[in-house]
């Protein structure tokens, strides 16, 4: 149970209790009671998600029950056909790679994982990739583009696994090269932000034509809590950070960092997971439609416009003096 979801669990148990003891017992509740009841029910989830905070929103995109990025290519791929191994080091089960079917149209997917219970969290290292992760990516996205697929990438990572092993393999080296290589894929790229969208480990395999964000997903260079560790030396202002950080949506949307707001269902997309399947498969479709007429050298020019032009700022918000 989430913080802010409290007071409309207690509600809802309150109006299925009410319903429960009118099928045991003479009614003593009328449906009309009912209804009242459940229509304020609905306005007090109206009022609450509609006033939630930056981080809240972060910790939605952090539900357990958020759909992952397996169970949308469950949902929304006819066929999968998932493909191993980098070809250097080994298999890296946080980012699932595979020729997939969606409408009758051939995709290569590229997804990172987090897991579901103890076990497949474990499995997938929570959803941060190693560099052999990202080397398999790469090596899917090159196969795509030598027999023109396009891409469907699907975003979801607390940041690349930061540890030892992973420096040792020559993670930087890695996440750079997908970045380079990315950015002159002769085929169209479609990402979409389904939870977290930390560091380079999100940047790695989102590099693309069009990304789309989910509404209560977020885009950061850092998460929350590092970022307050870091910058105010207190992991306890992580809603400060969450807010400064402007990492939602609305705010990638105006930085021009993302192309398209994806919608949720009210409180999130684990309230209503196949609606969420619904959307993401219709972005993905209506982008390639898009996409697939454009001249794959116009394509690539136009990538390369897009992220040359992330960025910009003017003389006078930095406060220095002007020639």
């Amino acid at each position: 149970m989430l913080a802010h979801e409290k007071q409309i669990i207690e509600y809802e148990k309150t109006i299925s209790q009410l319903k429960e003891q009118n099928k045991k017992d003479s009614a003593l509740w009328t449906k009309d009671e009912i209804e009242y009841l459940e229509e304020k029910l609905e306005k007090l989830k109206k009022n609450i998600y509609s006033q939630l905070t930056p981080w809240e929103r972060v910790v939605i995109s952090r539900h357990p029950k958020r759909p992952k990025a397996n169970d949308y290519i469950c949902n929304i791929t006819e066929e999968f056909i998932e493909l191993h191994g980098d070809r250097v080091y080994g298999d890296d089960p946080a980012i699932i790679c595979g020729l997939a079917k969606i409408d009758d149209i051939n995709f290569m997917v590229v997804a990172q994982e987090k897991g579901h219970d103890t076990e497949s969290r474990l499995h997938r290292n929570f959803g941060m990739p190693h560099p052999e992760g990202y080397r398999k990516a790469l090596r899917c996205m090159r196969l795509a583009a030598k027999f023109h697929l396009p891409i469907l990438c699907l975003i979801d990572t607390p940041g690349a696994y930061p540890g030892f092993a992973a420096e040792e393999r020559g993670q930087g080296w890695a996440i750079a090269q997908n970045l380079f290589e990315m950015s002159r894929l002769s085929t169209p790229i479609i990402a979409v932000l389904i939870g977290e969208g930390c560091s380079g480990g999100a940047l790695g395999i989102g590099v693309a034509d069009v990304t789309g964000m989910l509404e209560h997903s977020y885009y950061s260079v850092i998460s929350p809590e590092a970022g307050s560790s870091i910058l105010w030396k207190d992991t306890n202002q992580n809603e400060t950070a969450a807010k400064a950080f402007k990492i939602h949506v609305e705010n990638q949307l105006e930085f021009k960092i993302v192309d398209a707001k994806i919608e949720e269902p009210l409180g999130g997309a684990h309230h209503d997971p196949f609606f969420m399947y619904a959307q993401v498969k219709a972005f993905a479709l209506e982008q390639y439609n898009r996409l697939i007429h454009l001249d794959l050298d116009v394509l690539v020019e136009q990538r390369y416009q897009k992220y040359r032009q992330i960025g910009k700022f003017l003389v006078e918000d930095l406060g220095l003096p002007q020639e």
